[in-house]
């Protein structure tokens, strides 16, 4: 009998091991949540809430209802851009979304487990890995509350569970923190429809309160390497350059029938536009006339998805620095009497440019964009500069050096063409010379300072008879007025 008895309990042990055994080989088995590590695609679906106040961006079709309080009662929700105040200071303030430049869905938990989120996404492909993610803050202040604690769902439309995820209790943090949530799943291979859930299963009542943003699935896939030959990822070359890069990329391992698209962004990686043609596993780079920040990568899909642009997934970004040339600009011609001096007037801008005039003859100091000039003949000068990737510009300027100022002794103001005006051709308006013209009679009829001589034979509007005027141009310092006689003849 005892060895029937031990026979008997062995038989029973091994009968339950294998129930317990079958149980398990039975039940639906969800792998630990894991972000995608290989290469990732644009978010086919991006639900971020929008950049304001307001419902429109999200609709439940759950338990929970829409609140116009800003601080939501038990079992609602509302989408705002901040919170302050809620609750006598047992959430936080909240300044902002996940991104801080927009709106997040903020939740008060209803008293019993229940779905806070419900939505149906149809812009995916079939039989292709995604990865979902979405952004949540524990908004309670009080480190004894409730704790939220999420599950996420993929489901298809008849129900069965795709992938799913606990979060966990989400604990309190001294300050308000988002954590990134996210798992990856694959599509049914006949429909492409799923349906997110997201419930939250501990109860309401003090605590268990959260913020939800950025909610988004993205095509995930093996990684794919892009590679600029014979460079690192990232080259500086200045505009003008006719440098030609060749771009390729490794996908071998991401599908047996590869589909290839290169793509350009100019905004910093915003938005990313196929380059037409560009569809083989390597890319002869054209020059870019356009100084900017141009970046590059691979987008692959399988062949045939070649045309969805939601199944694709992308490289690593490649990125083409084409700087701008330094701004040279050496400033007007000049006219200077022989012995004295002028200031040049340079202006030299761009990336930690480096500039010097050539050459170096009669100047001051070549390395300052106003040096003094002094030169005894006429010359022209030329101020070169070269920005810290090796850019370089030039902009020429003369001077003509003359003797004295000549001054017209007539002008015929009567527009046919020829001397109808009253011109001192060398006086420079950087010398700030006042000029005044008089009649015989002492009115005067004609003034400047600083500008360039240029008389009609006018006054007010009127022209004034023939006659003989008597000019007189006074300088600021370093040479003498001069005084003398016009005739205006017509």
């Amino acid at each position: 009998m005892p060895e029937l008895t031990i026979a008997y309990r062995n038989n029973r042990s091994r009968l339950l091991l294998c129930s317990f055994l079958s149980l398990l080989l039975l039940r639906p088995y969800f792998p630990a949540a894991q972000l995608c590590t290989g290469s990732l695609g644009d978010p086919v679906v991006n639900i971020n809430f929008g950049n304001g106040n307001g419902s429109t961006n999200y609709s439940a079709t759950n338990s929970y209802t829409y609140s116009n309080l800003s601080c939501p009662i038990d079992g609602s929700y509302i989408i705002t851009n901040s919170t302050s105040g809620c609750f006598g200071g047992t959430w936080f303030t909240v300044n902002g979304d996940h991104t801080g430049n927009g709106s997040f869905m903020l939740v008060n938990a209803s008293v019993t487990p229940a779905d806070f989120f419900l939505t149906t996404i149809t812009d995916l492909c079939p039989n292709t890995n995604y990865e979902f993610a979405a952004w949540i803050m524990n908004v309670l202040t009080r480190r004894y509350g409730i704790r939220p604690n999420v599950t996420f769902t993929i489901e298809s439309p008849d129900g069965t569970i795709l992938q799913r995820y606990d979060t966990g209790d989400i604990g309190q943090t001294s300050d308000p923190e988002w954590k990134h949530y996210g798992f990856y799943f694959t599509t049914p291979p006949d429909n492409a429809v799923i349906v997110l859930r997201m419930r939250n299963n501990a109860p309401g009542g003090i605590g268990n309160d959260l913020g939800l943003d950025d909610i988004t699935f993205r095509p995930c896939g093996p990684s794919i390497l892009s590679t600029i030959l014979d460079n690192t990822d990232t080259v500086n070359i200045c505009e003008g350059s006719s440098n030609q890069f060749t771009f390729t990329g490794d996908a071998s391992s991401a599908y047996t029938n590869p589909a290839f698209q290169w793509q350009i962004s100019a905004d910093t990686g915003k938005t990313w536009t196929d380059i037409a043609d560009a569809t083989s596993m390597n890319y002869v780079r054209k020059s870019t006339p356009v100084p900017g920040i141009y970046l590059y990568r691979l987008a692959v899909t399988d062949e045939r998805f070649s045309g969805i642009r939601s199944c694709r997934i992308a490289s690593n970004v490649l990125s083409v620095h084409v700087h701008a040339k330094p701004y040279i600009n050496a400033g007007p011609d000049r006219v200077t009497i022989i012995g004295d001096t002028i200031h040049l007037s340079g202006i030299v801008t761009g990336e930690n440019p480096a500039y010097t005039w050539q050459p170096p003859d009669y100047l001051s100091d070549i390395t300052k964009t106003d040096p003094v000039a002094s030169p005894l003949s006429d010359i022209t000068y030329t101020l070169q500069g070269e920005s810290a990737f090796g850019c370089s510009n030039e902009d020429r300027m003369s001077v003509k050096v003359v003797k004295d100022v000549f001054v017209p002794s007539a002008f015929t103001p009567n527009y046919d063409g020829k001397n109808d005006r009253w011109r001192i051709a060398y006086l420079d308006p950087l010398l700030d010379a006042e000029v005044s013209v008089y009649s015989r009679y002492g009115q005067l009829v004609y003034h400047t300072k600083g500008q360039l001589v240029d008389w009609d034979g006018t006054s007010g509007g009127k022209a004034q008879p023939s006659a003989t005027y008597v000019y007189l141009i006074r300088f600021k310092k370093g040479h003498p007025d001069i005084k003398g006689t016009v005739t205006l003849l017509r």
